[in-house]
């Protein structure tokens, strides 16, 4: 199978990266990092997240964010909404796409959202039914694809179902998360064999944790599969509030000096995107968790 001739890169730093930070980060902080991304050339930005700040209190203040943001046309301004209420709290700060997620391991899905992997999705139907008809797309996640940190390894068949219902239910595109990064590329292969059975591999994204540090391998590996969607976080931010142990996100810098060398378009400035990093990492006081940001900013 040929490899995508472009890619598109879905940065989840402001949201899945800040989201685990344990000290308070401005609304003024957050808006400059979406700024630098935007100016940088990333096409899809998830800015925020409409959920409790009881449970996330990072992602407080998300419709602040939205209302400071400097959107450019063309480019996707998506948050995270995980019930019908985030959903509404969304659409009031003028979100044109949200994202709703479901686990493959029924152990992390009780630990996360409190619910079977049965009862999250049928918690999804009044969203899906209020964005159809306020005209807003949704996106779904599938976390823990490759591994549970309760349950151990999961299988591509444990994760082809929960996909395809949110295909069903209407999500456009559905992104496949290592959430605990223990998977390899001979796993990930396999996955997106068996999941793109029942989902088209044009709807599909990757979503790879680098805990075991497979992440980049598994991009190649999703690459060889036709997959040409891929979620990354600046500065390699974020982890997961669930996951005890479990890494940032894959560098978007890294994951992008990748598809440069194997010629794959994406529209991204590179040298932009290690400011923007460079910056937001000297604003959380800790190093850049780039290879590449620390390789060119050693130079």
């Amino acid at each position: 199978m040929p490899m995508p001739a472009t890619v598109r890169l879905v940065e989840v730093g402001p949201r899945d990266g800040l989201q685990n930070e344990a000290q308070p980060i401005s609304v003024a902080d957050k808006v400059r990092l979406v700024d630098d991304l935007t100016d940088a050339g990333l096409s899809y930005i998830e800015v925020g997240s409409f959920v409790s700040p009881k449970w996330v209190p990072q992602m407080a203040g998300s419709a602040e964010v939205f209302a400071g943001i400097r959107q450019r046309a063309g480019v996707t301004y998506a948050a995270l909404a995980p019930n019908l209420r985030g959903f509404e709290d969304a659409l009031a700060a003028g979100v044109k796409e949200v994202a709703v997620f479901a686990a493959a391991s029924e152990a992390f899905s009780q630990r996360n959202i409190n619910c079977s992997i049965s009862e999250s999705l049928q918690r999804f139907e009044p969203i899906m039914e209020a964005a159809r008809s306020h005209g807003v797309r949704v996106r779904g996640y599938v976390s823990c694809v490759l591994g549970c940190p309760y349950e151990g390894k999961v299988s591509a068949e444990q994760v082809a179902p929960v996909a395809r219902a949110l295909h069903d239910m209407g999500c456009y595109e559905v992104s496949l998360g290592d959430t605990i990064g223990t998977g390899t590329a001979g796993d990930t292969r396999r996955l997106f064999e068996v999941v793109s059975a029942v989902v088209p591999r044009e709807q599909l994204a990757g979503h790879f944790h680098d805990t075991y540090g497979q992440a980049l391998a598994n991009v190649y590996a999703s690459l060889l599969e036709g997959i040409s969607v891929f979620d990354s976080s600046v500065a390699g931010l974020g982890g997961c509030p669930y996951a005890k142990g479990a890494t940032g996100n894959i560098a978007t810098e890294d994951v992008l000096y990748l598809l440069q060398g194997l010629g794959i378009e994406t529209g991204i400035d590179l040298d932009r995107l290690i400011a923007a990093g460079q910056r937001i990492s000297a604003v959380l006081g800790r190093a850049n968790g780039s290879r590449v940001a620390r390789a060119r900013s050693a130079q």
